[in-house]
């Protein structure tokens, strides 16, 4: 897993329109896809906590995971999961839906 997530980072870090781009994003715009795209399966509004699907963690609790930023979100969503199907974002989806999840962290 650590290998897999390491040949992420550097496979990421190598493109520089990837780097480029964060924090980039706009809120909006990532709250708009994230109600299209991800809500099916994820709690995807601010104070939701319990998700469609039990095992998919809410936007909120992700935004809270200790050093997240949109880099490591866009690392994780280019990223295969057994648990995930493998959506296909917009370069500037990816970029406003980390921006969106990444701005839930200051709620409260």
């Amino acid at each position: 897993m650590i290998r897999h997530t390491a040949m992420a980072v550097l496979l990421l870090l190598s493109e520089p329109s990837a780097v480029h781009a964060q924090g980039a994003g706009s809120p909006r715009a990532g709250h708009q896809v994230a109600r299209e795209i991800c809500a099916s399966c994820h709690a995807v509004e601010p104070g939701q906590y319990h998700s469609p699907r039990q095992q998919a963690p809410s936007f909120e609790r992700i935004a809270r995971v200790p050093g997240m930023t949109t880099t490591a979100l866009t690392v994780a969503l280019r990223t295969s999961h057994k648990t995930m199907p493998n959506i296909i974002l917009e370069p500037k989806e990816l970029r406003d839906v980390t921006t969106y999840i990444t701005s839930l962290r200051e709620r409260r």
